[in-house]
Formats: C-alpha cells, sequence, structure tokens
C-alpha cells in the first residue's frame, strides 16, 4: 500500500481519487480563477504521470482527451498516481484564446515566479504543485487556429527517458525538436522531467481522430512504464511503426490570391510537385507552390485566402517517405 499523495494540501487516499481546484487570482469583478486537477492514486507504488492540456487557451483536443481518460475502467487499478490538467490556461479558455489576458504566451513564461505576471504565476504553480512532484509528464497542443496538425509527438530524443515516452506513444511521426525557450518542456528537463508533446489537430475544434489517437497513445505510454497492465488492442497497439523526422520546415506563399490546395494532411509529396495554385478572383494563376523537399505533409492551413508570405504547408523530412506515408496511410490518420 502506497502512503496518500498530497497535492496543494489536500490528501488523496490510496486506490482513491479527488478534484483539487489551485486558485490563481481573480477576475476584476471578484470571480475567482481556479485550475482544475483530478489526481488519481493507485493502491500500488508506481511512478507519478502529469498529463496537461490547453496550456494555450484555445487548444482545446487535449481537454476530450483528458475527459475520456478519466473514464477509462482501467483506471481503478493503476500502479502509482495520475495528475490530470485539463485546463491549465482558464482564462484564454474563457475567452477562446490562445494567451492570458496581458496577451502572453503562457507557454514562454516557464518556470515563472511567485509574484511576477499572471503568467508566471500560472507557471510557478504548475512547477512547484505538479511537476515537482512527478516522474513523467505529457503536454497536449493543437495546431492554431486554420492550421491543423497531423497527429505527431514533439520530443527531445537525446533524452533516453523522454525517447522511451516518444516511442511509447505509438504516433506515425515523432518530431526531434529543439525545446523552446521558456516552455513547460523546458522547465520539466530542467526539473529532470521527461516530458513529450502531443500534436493533433487545431484550435478551437474538436476532432475526432485526433483524440482517439491521444487517448490511446497515453494508455500506450501509461502500459509502457508499468502504471497500466493490458495487451488489449484498443489501449496499446504494438503493430504501429514510428519514424523520427530528420527535418522539417514551412513553405510560404511566393505571393497573395486564393488557395487551390492538391494536398491534405499526412500527404506525400516529392520534389518539384505543385501542392498548390494560386490564383486571382477572376481565375487567372498567380504562382504555383512547388514542394523543395520530399517529405510529408504535417500541418497545414486550410483557409484558401493568401497573403504573400504566409506559411501554408509544414512538411516533415525522412529517410524514408515511402514507408512513412505507407504507415499513414494504413493508420487512418487523416483529420
Amino acid at each position: 500500500m502506497t502512503e496518500p499523495f498530497v497535492l496543494k494540501g489536500v490528501s488523496v487516499a490510496p486506490g482513491t481519487r479527488k478534484k483539487i481546484f489551485i486558485d490563481i487570482g481573480s477576475l476584476y469583478e471578484t470571480a475567482e480563477i481556479q485550475i482544475p486537477v483530478e489526481v488519481i492514486h493507485g493502491k500500488k507504488k508506481g511512478p507519478v504521470l502529469f498529463i496537461s492540456a490547453a496550456v494555450h487557451g484555445d487548444e482545446i483536443n487535449g481537454v476530450a482527451i483528458i475527459k475520456k481518460l478519466m473514464q477509462q475502467p482501467i483506471l481503478k487499478n493503476i500502479h502509482g498516481t495520475l495528475i490530470l490538467i485539463p485546463i491549465v490556461n482558464v482564462y484564454g479558455f474563457i475567452h477562446r484564446s490562445r494567451y492570458l489576458p496581458d496577451r502572453r504566451d503562457l507557454n514562454r513564461c516557464f518556470p515563472g515566479s511567485p509574484d511576477g505576471s499572471l503568467a508566471a504565476r500560472i507557471a510557478h504553480h504548475l512547477i512547484t504543485e505538479i511537476v515537482d512532484k512527478s516522474t513523467y509528464g505529457i503536454d497536449l497542443h493543437t495546431g492554431a487556429i486554420h492550421r491543423p496538425n497531423l497527429p505527431h509527438i514533439r520530443a527531445n530524443l537525446q533524452d533516453e527517458k523522454t525517447a522511451m515516452l516518444a516511442h511509447a506513444f505509438s504516433t506515425a511521426v515523432i518530431i526531434n525538436s529543439s525545446i523552446p525557450a521558456g516552455s513547460l518542456r523546458e522547465a520539466a528537463q530542467i526539473h529532470k522531467v521527461p516530458i513529450c508533446v502531443y500534436e493533433a489537430g487545431e484550435a478551437l475544434r474538436f476532432n475526432d481522430t485526433a483524440i482517439k489517437i491521444g487517448l490511446k497513445g497515453i494508455l500506450s505510454v501509461m502500459n509502457n512504464i508499468g502504471m497500466i497492465h493490458t495487451r488489449h488492442k484498443d489501449i496499446v497497439d504494438d503493430d504501429t511503426n514510428t519514424y523520427i523526422a530528420k527535418t522539417s520546415f514551412w513553405v510560404r506563399s511566393p505571393a497573395s490570391g486564393l488557395l487551390f490546395t492538391n494536398v491534405h494532411l499526412g500527404h506525400q509529396v516529392n520534389k518539384g510537385d505543385v501542392l498548390g495554385v494560386l490564383t486571382t478572383p477572376f481565375g487567372d494563376e498567380v504562382k504555383k507552390i512547388i514542394a523543395r523537399k520530399d517529405g510529408i505533409v504535417i500541418g497545414i492551413l486550410d483557409l484558401p485566402l493568401i497573403n504573400l508570405g504566409d506559411a501554408i504547408y509544414h512538411i516533415a523530412t525522412f529517410d524514408d517517405t515511402d514507408s512513412v506515408g505507407e504507415e499513414i496511410d494504413s493508420s487512418d490518420l487523416y483529420l
């Protein structure tokens, strides 16, 4: 039997779960703002895994993933402790905004401080109350508005334990990405907590495929780190092949116009392919947008009204693009 788990002064007995609310301030008309947290504490010893969503307040797929995770019967017998934070940036979530009221990006304000800006204070709460008590982390994100992402994992694969998490999530694509300064990922790494980021879908939209893959990925990670024990295909999938991208880049628009695109998320493209065509409202062709390398489309601008320089296609490159394309086709990753 494990000891009770304590978060923000609230004790959670072994074999129980409890909702805890972290006070972070109030609105100017006095309504209190709290970060909702649910702690599921197992009877047997094991790792402590935190899962966060809506660090960017308009990225709501992760909220739905955590909701579905909370309903899983297998959580009744977990080893260790699961800390679920479905809405980190409560202010942004309320206002359907990526940012906090002062326009700060919370994911550039970690590790924060107890007496700094609103963003710094929220970041400080998350680090001291959640990250410092954890052994692993998963942060759930989406693309921006009108910019859906193909389901994939971003992680620092130079760290052995982080690489293990990334592969255990079992998405077809892994991006070995640099860690943004001031991000939750950077703060977790400094605190020696391995963490990966799941990217799928777009802001302000629920996407059933992205949610399903995210839920299955989390359960697969939990199985891999010993929090749950199952071979059920609905929870873990040993047949998924994962591929690490060598690089990724955005293709920007060479002109303004109306975009008629030829590709979609997950599309395999070859160097020289016409990704899309820009025209005037009269139908006159302005420019063709050409792929400069072989790769897979992992992000796309789905707004057809284009200005010069807009980032339109996010393409990841691989050693074996054909195999990645086949895996995506067989995995039904299209959003």
